[in-house]
């Protein structure tokens, strides 16, 4: 039965190949650390590459995780029965509680896990990161250490097998087909390179990481449960496919989105080489990252975005308030004049760029030279740059 399943499920995971290869937002459910041994497995090999520029995708051996095959039909069936209820038979509280629930964990890994503590954009005072753990832990999507790691390395190692979703394999396998298998070996290989040594030293962090299986099931599914049911006497079986079911599957696909749409659908107006785009959708809907081409191009802005509207980046708007009462600092962003020489240089030229004037050297792009940062705090980020970003911030030190 599976090899049969894994040659019918070619077509699916390679339909909808972007032009350029990409990077995606490192998001998972059930995680499986074991590579275990795949002889006489069926392999999934791209006999001709996407773009001419590209060598074709070596060969990536296919080793199904039913656990969570099983998980993801459970949720998306049960879904569609909680949008049902929701509409015709739940009560508006409970509605309610499902969508700012579905906003708070969104903060949690759009303020939290991916802009502070994947690409270090800005620092947060303890209040502000024990509320955004906890928020992150409520989203379900791994503890923040794994998280972070495999976001980082698909930073590092964008659009090869270190990345867990390389988007080259295409859409489907991008958005959720690479939660259904294990992860290529080259994941766990190249993330032992990327420093981790900030998020060790970090309490909040090691703190839910030991107790995780402990915190995930009660954040995730018992209090959300729990609320309506007990509060305005909510029908138990209503709270728990609208609260809990429908809220996370549709809070997955959001996100998900951010790996996939954003990488096929969009402009590319700071680099053009790249596949992630600015997909104002999923920006809308993800709350501010669907902004991809410039988050590629400058990860260490808190912003994730050039756009100063709140509107379309309301995680934005969330670290700026969390900056005016204290809790946000450090907050590092990219000026005019590096935007302008960067989108005049390799931009697909949707965008006005303005004169140049010969600004600092350090304006120049790392992308250009072919390296690949994860963020604030990557060693392979040059110094003149560093400083550059220091002086515009008003930064002392790093």
């Amino acid at each position: 039965m599976a090899p049969k399943l894994v040659d019918s499920a070619k077509s699916i995971f390679h339909s909808s190949l972007p032009d350029q290869p990409s990077s995606a937002e490192p998001l998972q459910i059930i995680s499986n650390g074991k590579s275990g041994n795949l002889n006489g497995v069926k392999t999934l090999n791209n006999k001709k590459p996407i773009n001419s520029k590209y060598a074709p995708l070596p060969e990536y051996k296919w080793h199904i995780v039913w656990r969570n095959v099983i998980a993801f039909v459970y949720l998306h069936t049960f879904s569609i029965y909680g949008l049902y209820l929701g509409i015709f038979y739940a009560k508006w509280l409970t509605v309610l509680w499902a969508g700012l629930i579905a906003f708070s964990a969104g903060q949690g890994i759009t303020s939290g896990a991916h802009r502070l503590w994947a690409h270090r954009t800005y620092k947060a005072k303890l209040p502000l990161r024990i509320f955004l753990a906890t928020m992150q832990t409520m989203a379900f999507q791994n503890h923040l250490y794994e998280w972070v790691r495999d976001h980082r390395v698909h930073h590092k190692f964008t659009d090869t097998d270190a990345d867990p979703h390389n988007a080259r394999r295409g859409f489907f396998f991008s958005h959720i087909g690479w939660l259904m298998l294990k992860k290529h070996k080259d994941v766990f290989m190249k993330g032992k390179q990327v420093d981790l040594r900030d998020l060790e030293a970090d309490p909040v962090v090691m703190f839910q990481k030991k107790y995780y299986l402990i915190l995930m099931p009660l954040m995730c599914f018992v209090i959300p449960t729990f609320v309506p049911w007990y509060f305005w006497s909510e029908n138990f079986w209503i709270s728990w496919y609208v609260a809990g079911v429908l809220r996370y599957t549709s809070s997955l696909n959001i996100t998900w989105l951010v790996n996939s749409a954003a990488h096929i659908w969009g402009m590319k107006p700071y680099d053009k080489s790249i596949a992630p785009t600015e997909n104002i959708f999923v920006a809308i809907a993800a709350q501010g990252e669907g902004w991809h081409n410039y988050h590629h191009v400058f990860p260490w802005d808190y912003k994730a975005a050039e756009l100063g509207n709140y509107s379309m980046n309301i995680s934005t708007a969330f670290l700026d308030f969390m900056h005016f009462i204290g809790q946000a600092y450090d907050l590092k962003t990219a000026s005019k004049e590096m935007i302008d020489r960067r989108a005049r240089r390799t931009g697909d030229g949707t965008r006005e760029c303005g004169k140049d004037n010969g600004v600092e050297p350090g304006y120049h792009s790392y992308l250009d030279d072919g390296d690949h940062l994860w963020g604030w705090g990557d060693t392979d980020m040059k110094d003149d740059e560093v400083e550059v970003v220091l002086r515009t911030n008003n930064i002392k030190d790093r």
